[in-house]
């Protein structure tokens, strides 16, 4: 059979490139952009950050708009693949705004634990829950032409020196759980792209691990796409090219380049393999319509209506009701207290390079003043949960020195608005690695009282007022805990100081040699500081309200790449203010927004609990509407809430479990993460995985069964809406095992319906299961296996709460990883 006429286009500008053409296209140009070849007239490429909107390539927060949607546990939280598509049909469209066509995104790895500081961008605890919103987003994205990127493969379920740890786990865990997301991403939406994990996988560098990449995704799986670095995740140079670590990023190249060129020239990379990642990296140009393109790459704002209304949608489904003694849907009329710090700054996404710069940041106190008129509102922040000092903003001058000493005359001087960098563009004469700046202007207290001042930076830092250095890390820089861990922990210092006091203010930063990611940053802030005076005032003002809404909750401070969180409860004295306002409110309504399970010690004192996350710009009005019943609360919890941190599956162990010992992170917990976890150790947690109120409620009927094959099953659940409101209902449908010479987990989400419904109607969720969904992977032989005996089918609305349980009797089957019928769910053959 003739090759392809694509195919043969491919090969013949193979044929024509040198072997230094060939290696240009294995790495980057600049941070995100691959070379032309005009010789050929190969265009260049150009990716952009994702998942949660396509930022561009200028400032991680002051770039070109962008819009920003819903973050990765709250699409988690819509069970709604569907939605999900739409959303990475409007993200392609984003993309190509930014002159780019390959979105890094999404991210599938696995909320392991509860205090992964990137669980925020992950869809969920549960493998297929994960993989059904996986393949909906990689989709509805590449049906617009452009690619997705499947990251971080694989096992990167948390931060904690993610560049050096090795992520210890067993082939069987890995198959079943951390790489399915992956498998059904590439093997069902056919992903272009995926982007290995910075970390280590049983003590060999994702970026460098054959097995992976090519034994289980390009040779099991039949990925044709391209596998990329994370950024500065390269630390090789044959052993990634060997193993299929086909593009390196961002450029100009570290590892490869003359260096690659070298290798291939005296045998120790084939010339075969340089030419099988050059195809790949020239069919994703093919794919995504940039082979031929040579034109400039310009970044637009495009503010779309459609897209505004969907992000709008989209945040209102992912909202979770936890509890609600009849103080939702808010009554008419009603005069609101909005107390906390989340109430009136927008808490719309989480940190890290999932950050741009949204369109709009509508905050809840905007949402509900639109919705009920600002004057039914008062407010009071009762205490700030600050990781770091808001910015210091104003008018001020910025010098800059090519040496690391701030000496001589400046090469540049600006103005600059905020003591505030990271990955921006450098002046012209500025080394990015080597340079030193200092930053000067003044400070005027806006109000008396006791002031934090801090800082924190990837160089040598300090701040002066008035001629006096208040915080410093110069001379006793340690690297800590900031910017993905190139930058030290944060250094503060306090003032008591009168209102409108004027300092005199300078900054002063030098870069020193960077660790592992090689960029450098600072950030300068001060903050007044709260205490039991602001509680009392915000508890006061509630006690006059008909009812309060507390905002409570984390930001993009916490919920980072780069960093883990330090616990499960609520910074500050956020804990403190509910209490308090509990204790004088009439109704209390606590709004939580986080990017995962928190501790609720006062639960039991308020009238209802909301679940938002970071729900994208448009969070506000998508609050107001699910507040005021305009919308329902169409979530259901894609990760479950412990109680208590120590009832979590990472917690079960010592350090070598969570967070590591000696660069090791032991997955001992095997297949027992989440609600697997809380069964097999009879632990009950806060709120289990899949559970969400309604304002509205449901019956759900007795389940019909059809079987046609060995493994072959779909389920059909009637679900009637019987209160007097619309709503949603999700159906899980668990497998629980027949007994297996390996131990199995009690039970396993397999497949899952979501259904809108009026009120009194009816409709069918349809579940149709596969032999996967029944099967373990027996590590021994290579192959999946189901092993002959009853299979309980367990139906209801959460990992607790079963309305009924059908038995399914299975013959024994096996077969090869390889095999096409290893792909997973019911849509193989």
């Amino acid at each position: 059979m003739a090759p392809a006429p694509e195919t043969d286009r491919i090969e013949k500008l193979l044929d024509r490139m040198t072997l230094a053409e060939q290696v240009s296209l294995m790495s980057g140009e600049d941070f995100w952009n691959l070379p032309a070849i005009e010789r050929l007239g190969i265009g260049a490429l150009r990716v952009t950050d994702g998942p949660n909107g396509a930022r561009g390539g200028g400032s991680f927060v002051d770039g070109v708009r962008s819009a920003a949607f819903p973050t990765g546990i709250a699409l988690g939280a819509t069970w709604n693949p569907e939605l999900v598509e739409r959303i990475g049909a409007a993200l392609a469209e984003e993309t190509r705004d930014k002159g780019a066509r390959v979105l890094l995104g999404p991210t599938i790895n696995l909320q392991r634990g509860p205090l992964n500081g990137r669980n925020f961008e992950c869809y969920s605890e549960d493998p297929v829950l994960t993989a059904e919103l996986a393949v909906a987003y990689v989709t509805g994205l590449q049906s617009r032409g452009v690619a997705a990127t499947l990251k971080h493969f694989a096992a990167n379920e948390s931060e904690i020196r993610r560049t050096v740890n090795s992520s210890d786990v067993d082939e069987r865990t890995l198959r079943e759980l951390y790489l399915l997301p992956f498998e059904r991403a590439v093997r069902q939406a056919g992903a272009w792209a995926v982007m290995s994990a910075y970390n280590r996988v049983n003590g060999i560098h994702a970026a460098d691990h054959r097995w992976l990449l090519t034994e289980v995704l390009r040779q099991d799986w039949g990925f044709d796409g391209v596998v990329m670095s994370d950024w500065f995740g390269l630390h090789s140079t044959v052993e990634g090219a060997v193993a299929g670590l086909d593009l390196e990023m961002p450029g100009p190249p570290i590892q490869r380049g003359e260096k690659l060129i070298a290798a291939v020239e005296n045998g120790q990379v084939p010339r075969d393999t340089v030419r099988a990642a050059a195809r790949n990296v020239l069919r994703l140009l093919q794919r995504t319509g940039g082979l031929d393109d040579l034109t400039s790459r310009r970044e637009v704002e495009n503010e779309r209506p459609a897209t505004r209304a969907l992000i709008r949608e989209a945040a209102a489904e992912a909202m979770v009701l936890l509890k609600n003694n009849g103080a939702l849907p808010l009554p008419e009329g009603v005069r609101v207290a909005v107390i906390g710090p989340n109430a009136r700054t927008a808490r719309i996404m989480g940190g890290g390079s999932a950050q741009l710069n949204a369109y709009r940041r509508v905050s809840v106190w905007d949402g509900l003043a639109e919705a009920l008129g600002g004057e039914r509102l008062t407010f009071a922040p009762g205490c700030d949960n600050h990781r770091f000092q808001p910015v210091l903003e104003g008018k001020f001058r910025c010098e800059w020195f090519d040496n690391q000493s701030l000496s001589g005359e400046p090469i540049h001087i600006e103005p600059v608005s905020k003591i505030d960098r990271m990955m921006d563009a450098m002046p012209d004469g500025i080394d990015p690695l080597r340079h030193s700046c200092r930053i000067s202007g003044s400070f005027t207290t806006p109000e008396a009282g006791r002031w934090r001042f801090g800082l924190h930076a990837t160089g040598r830092a300090r701040l002066s007022l008035d001629g006096e250095v208040v915080v410093e890390a110069w001379e006793g820089w340690r690297r800590g805990r900031t910017y993905f861990e190139e930058g030290c922990d944060p250094v503060t210092a306090e003032r008591d100081l009168a209102a409108g006091q004027r300092l005199g203010l300078v900054f002063e930063f030098a870069t020193k040699p960077t660790y592992n990611l090689h960029f450098h940053a600072f950030q300068a802030g001060a903050g007044r500081v709260s205490g039991a005076p602001e509680i009392e005032a915000a508890a006061e003002i509630a006690a006059r309200a008909d009812l309060t809404l507390v905002c409570v909750g984390r930001s993009a401070e916490w919920d980072t790449e780069g960093w883990d969180l330090p616990d499960m409860r609520l910074p500050g004295a956020q804990d403190a203010l509910v209490e308090a306002v509990a204790a004088r409110a009439r109704r209390v309504i606590v709004l939580l927004q986080t990017g995962g399970p928190v501790e609720m010690p006062w639960l039991d004192s308020v009238d209802a609990v909301m679940q938002a996350w970071y729900p994208g710009q448009e969070a506000g009005d998508a609050i107001a509407d699910v507040l005021t019943g305009r919308r329902g609360p169409g979530g259901r919890l894609p990760q479950s809430f412990p109680a208590r941190l120590t009832d979590a599956p990472t917690m079960i162990g010592d350090d070598s479990v969570y967070p590591g010992r000696d660069g090791h992170v032991s997955y001992a917990e095997g297949l027992e993460i989440g609600y697997r976890h809380h069964a097999a150790r009879d632990i009950a947690p806060l709120f289990p995985f899949g559970f969400g109120l309604d304002y509205t409620g449901f019956e759900i009927g007795a389940p019909a069964l059809e079987t046609r094959g060995n493994g072959h099953v779909t389920v059909r659940v009637p679900v009637t809406n019987i209160g007097e409101r619309p709503g949603n209902e999700v159906v899980q449908v668990y497998v629980a095992p027949a007994p297996a010479p390996l131990p199995r987990p009690k039970f396993e989400l397999k497949g899952f319906a979501k259904l809108a419904l009026a009120p009194g109607e009816a409709g069918i969720a349809e579940i149709a299961l596969g032999p996967r969904d029944f099967a373990y992977f027996n590590s021994t032989v290579q192959r999946w296996q189901i092993e002959a005996g009853n299979y309980e089918l367990r139906i209801g609305a959460s990992a607790q709460q079963f309305s009924s349980v059908i038995n399914v009797e299975l013959n024994a089957d096996t077969w090869a990883v390889d095999s096409s019928r290893s792909c997973p769910g019911a849509w193989c053959s």
